[in-house]
């Protein structure tokens, strides 16, 4: 038997070794996971694998994650945020840098309304990047503020990490929303500041915004402000559900696909064909999700 500290670097070796061969992440945590009981309890140590899977599968928070995932994809779908980008344009189209500012708000208020990390950063490197390489962004510039801004989503909530988080350590969701608030929108900032000092000191990293946009009327800048409504209402609309003690958290992730649905609707892409592809990615990534929670647990 390994004392404590040895097994710790046997684990987390383990670990490594598995994942360099290709191995998905759920597979080695879990694979880990077992092989570990069975080092120290024998037999015996299957049961509490299972005892602790199944704990873990009938918390009810934990409806909260598939419900936020089929937000986010209901709004990648709809183009609600394709129109808050256009809207973020406007804001930043003569600032020196401003489309990489604009896509590190997105980039917040996409993790306010989704909680989901990966959607966004797939929604920003296909409407974002392409957008700063065509004005002449330095590509490291570019790709920066859409992966840092991504990472956001684990701490501004609704953040579905720190759901996972909470049912594995048994700890308050709603505390850890309200915890994660305030240094998430710190770390944002920080994120702006830096690119605005940045291109400031170095100008040729980051030409101002692109002409159509400078150029456009009053009456079009109103009609693509009109993006920020719907991302505001929602965000409004489940934040304000959770900190108003109105509804816990997976009350308010259904809240939020309803609301999601609305804004579809509105926008005039709720569809049946829609709503079946949002509703096959949401199975297709709360199964890897699922596969993750099982073996950290």
């Amino acid at each position: 038997m390994y004392d404590i500290q040895t097994a710790t670097f046997l684990i987390v070796g383990s670990m490594i070794l598995l994942m360099m061969f290709g191995i998905p992440l759920g597979v080695v945590t879990l694979t880990v996971s077992i092989g570990t009981a069975l080092a120290y309890f024998g037999i015996p140590g299957l049961f509490l694998v299972a005892s602790n899977a199944q704990g873990l599968l009938e918390a009810y928070p934990l409806v909260a994650v598939p419900l936020f995932v089929l937000m986010a994809n209901i709004l990648e779908r709809s183009g609600v945020a394709e129109d808050m980008f256009d809207a973020m344009s406007i804001i930043a189209g003569k600032l020196r840098g401003g489309v990489a500012v604009q896509t590190t708000l997105v980039a917040v208020l996409m993790a306010a309304m989704t909680g989901i990390m990966g959607g966004e950063i797939v929604m920003l490197g296909l409407i974002a990047l392409p957008q700063m390489l065509r004005l002449g962004y330095d590509k490291k510039l570019a790709m920066g503020p859409i992966c840092a801004g991504g990472s956001l989503a684990t701490l501004i909530p609704p953040s579905v990490i720190m759901i996972i988080y909470g049912l594995t350590a048994n700890i308050s969701i709603s505390e850890l929303f309200l915890g994660g608030f305030l240094p998430g929108f710190l770390l944002a900032s920080l994120y702006i500041t830096y690119i605005l000092i940045r291109c400031h000191l170095q100008p040729h990293l980051a030409p101002f915004g692109a002409d159509e946009l400078i150029q456009m009327n009053a009456k079009d800048k109103s009609a693509k402000m009109k993006g920020l409504i719907l991302p505001g209402l929602l965000i409004i609309w489940v934040l304000g559900s959770i900190y108003g003690g109105i509804a816990t958290v997976t009350e308010a992730a259904a809240v939020g696909v309803f609301g999601a649905m609305i804004a579809s609707l509105a926008r005039r892409k709720l569809t049946w064909e829609m709503l079946q592809e949002a509703l096959r990615k949401t199975m297709i990534t709360v199964g890897t999700i699922i596969w993750l929670v099982l073996g950290a647990v």
